[in-house]
């Protein structure tokens, strides 16, 4: 084909980084044109290649400009229409000039026909391939028949000798990958195509496993350079976890006991600590983490606190106040908000070390704040943050000492729960502690799903149940294209429950407030000043009202899983019996239906978790995570979970006793920089 684009055009058209790439731009699916179908078979429905010669071929100008032609083989015949051709293809298909026809048969006013089928002028003798066709994902303006040359190019040049040792090849029944790859770029003509589309074929199966293998190796040794940090140990915390819980009028929960444990053994390494702790909502893990801050208080060093939200970190603030200040450790709150002297003030506690624990948003990795001696590092909500924030954070603390440099411990704590596959490739780095039981006497909360068309029937519910003294929460509908839009839903929401309950006292909060003026509206919440607080997403975590037990969430079709069973878990946590009304609009999706399905028969968040991934996919899920790890390009976590068992028992193997070839896939797989391994 003259003029065809180099592979490097191609590629460039591509996006892609490099020209090697395109060994990996794999097919979307592939076509069978090794066969040919008799005229006499080719029934209306049927998607075949056909041949035969042209009879008679015309353009007409009604019902539109179109060519129309008639092909005939063996006295059967078949029409085939054109709507978009060249003056070069009317001067082609003379009568005898022989075609191939590519298409779906269906039935046309004449009899059987194709419109706008693949076409080639074909000789006499004209040979079959023998493999399938590939079609590649592509962009405008961009052939086909270019990049499977482009391909073909590359693929015969790079050098695809294998990263990974035979004999582990042979023991995982994987075939070599110059051999996988040439199998999906052209298929032999007897493979089946639906197996190839499934991803199932032994070739697409090394081509996944050496991509989860290349994310378990990136992600373990991330880990292994971490422990190869100094950090200071933590032993011990001078009988100061004794003499919090004795204040509190409850004890631990056996999980909470053994998460705490399994923490503090960190603390105690002279390595850095990288501990995710998970818990699903109302587990008790604020608790866990502020008994985590004391052995780093004990050693005399500070304690940064981080959360996603002002809201959230105003009521991470005023916990761990109630709880460390009776100890002697003063704790401060510092976020976007802090203004002027006060904010002056608190930077310089920091800095000179009379501060002991600040409780804020990102504005502690800000360039102003620095701590005199930073110890323990704790992210709440931790998939709320980017790998470069975790970073920014951590390194307050990686500051000469007199005890020589030191990184910070970390603790990563989330109420969103990761599934098991998740926890084993996207978090391989990580070690996971999982609260699993809930402290006793939590009431479980009952969810109803209730149509739109119903809302005067749960307002009038809402009358009752806080006119008798108990407060609601009213959740306004998500809009994510625009925060002014999601902002007007929220004032219009408050205007409209306001006139219809004017007996009840409603207070607003949303994502555009000040943050004092959130923080007062929640605390008058807490107070009791306030029956119905009317609210965005704002809420969905870290707030604690117990004595609010009935929530109703607009248009809850339009929340994700994890969300709505966060939201969900505000209420709960006192002793009535709580409810959560999610109303759903009249036109669902089916995925939607799905959604509200799950969380109506659910309690259990890592059920709900597990379901989610199903439904939206791990770069989804993951959020800000993602902006730091290798997203999966082939493999699917939950499908292939096989696989990613076989990854992980190959990175251990290989870490154990093959360098070379560790090195020699991560160039293949992630050969351009793994700064995300420091975070």
């Amino acid at each position: 084909m003259a003029g065809a684009p180099s592979p490097d055009a191609v590629a460039r058209r591509l996006g892609l980084e490099q020209v090697s790439d395109l060994i990996l731009h794999l097919p979307l699916r592939y076509i069978d044109e090794t066969r040919l179908t008799p005229l006499e078979e080719a029934r209306p429905g049927s998607h075949v290649q056909v041949e035969g010669r042209i009879r008679h071929a015309e353009v007409q100008t009604r019902p539109r400009r179109q060519l129309v032609a008639e092909i005939e083989e063996n006295g059967r015949s078949l029409f085939f229409r054109l709507l978009h051709f060249y003056p070069s293809q009317i001067a082609q298909l003379r009568p005898g000039v022989r075609v191939r026809l590519l298409g779906e048969v269906r039935p046309g006013f004449f009899g059987a026909e194709m419109v706008h089928p693949a076409l080639r002028v074909v000789g006499d003798a004209t040979p079959l391939p023998d493999r399938l066709t590939p079609v590649y994902p592509t962009v405008a303006g961009l052939s086909q028949l270019a990049i499977r040359k482009a391909v073909a190019t590359v693929l015969r040049d790079a050098d695809l000798d294998d990263s990974l040792p035979a004999a582990m090849l042979d023991r995982l029944g994987l075939p070599a990958f110059r051999a996988a790859l040439e199998h999906l770029h052209a298929p032999p003509a007897d493979t089946d195509p639906n197996l190839l589309e499934g991803r199932q074929e032994p070739a697409w199966r090394r081509v996944k496993f050496d991509e989860l293998l290349a994310q378990q190796l990136s992600l373990r040794l991330a880990a292994r350079r971490r422990h190869e940090q100094a950090a200071r140990p933590l032993s011990g915390d001078g009988g100061l976890g004794e003499r919090l819980l004795a204040a509190l009028p409850f004890r631990l929960t056996a999980a909470q006991a053994r998460v705490l444990e399994e923490i503090r053994r960190d603390l105690a390494s002279p390595h850095p600590m990288n501990r995710l702790l998970q818990g699903d909502v109302g587990s008790g893990k604020t608790l866990v983490a502020a008994l985590a801050t004391l052995p780093a208080l004990a050693a005399g060093g500070q304690v940064a606190v981080m959360a996603p939200t002002e809201i959230l970190a105003e009521q991470l603030f005023l916990k761990f106040r109630e709880w460390l200040e009776p100890l002697g450790l003063p704790v401060l709150a510092l976020s976007a908000a802090s203004k002027g002297k006060a904010k002056r003030q608190a930077l310089a506690d920091l800095a000179e070390g009379r501060a002991r624990v600040a409780v804020g948003t990102h504005a502690l990795f800000q360039a102003g704040v620095v701590f005199r001696d930073l110890a323990l590092a704790i992210v709440d909500e931790q998939h709320r943050f980017g790998v470069a924030q975790r970073l920014a954070l951590r390194e307050k603390g990686q500051l000469p000492s007199a005890t020589g440099d030191h990184t910070p411990h970390l603790l990563m704590m989330s109420a969103t729960p990761i599934p098991r596959s998740l926890a084993m490739s996207y978090y391989a780095d990580l070690d996971v502690s999982v609260i699993d039981e809930l402290p006793p006497g939590r009431t479980p909360i009952i969810t109803r799903l209730v149509s739109h068309a119903r809302r005067d029937e749960v307002v009038a519910r809402l009358r009752e149940y806080c006119g008798g003294g108990a407060q609601a929460y009213w959740v306004c509908p998500l809009v994510e294209e625009s925060e002014k839009l999601q902002l007007r839903a929220a004032q219009e929401s408050h205007a409209e429950l306001s006139a219809l309950l004017p007996e009840l006292a409603i207070g607003l909060v949303h994502g555009r407030m000040k943050a004092e003026d959130k923080a007062a509206v929640m605390a008058a919440l807490k107070a009791g000043g306030l029956h119905l607080l009317v609210a965005t997403t704002v809420i969905e975590v870290g707030v604690d009202v117990p004595n609010a037990g009935l929530m109703v969430i607009e248009h809850a079709e339009r929340y994700g899983l994890a969300q709505l069973h966060q939201l969900r878990g505000r209420v709960g946590r006192g002793a009535r019996e709580s409810t959560c009304v999610l109303m759903y609009g009249e036109a669902l999706t089916d995925i939607a239906k799905q959604r509200l399905r799950v969380i109506k028969e659910n309690a259990d968040g890592f059920a709900i978790a597990r379901e989610d991934l199903r439904l939206r996919g791990p770069g989804e899920f993951l959020g800000a995570r993602q902006s730091g790890v290798p997203m999966l390009r082939f493999a699917d976590l939950e499908m292939d979970l096989d696989l990613l068992e076989m990854a992980r028992a190959a990175a251990d193997d290989l870490l154990g006793r093959d360098m070379d070839a560790v090195h020699r896939h991560l160039r293949r797989w992630l050969p351009r920089g793994l700064d995300y391994l420091r975070a």
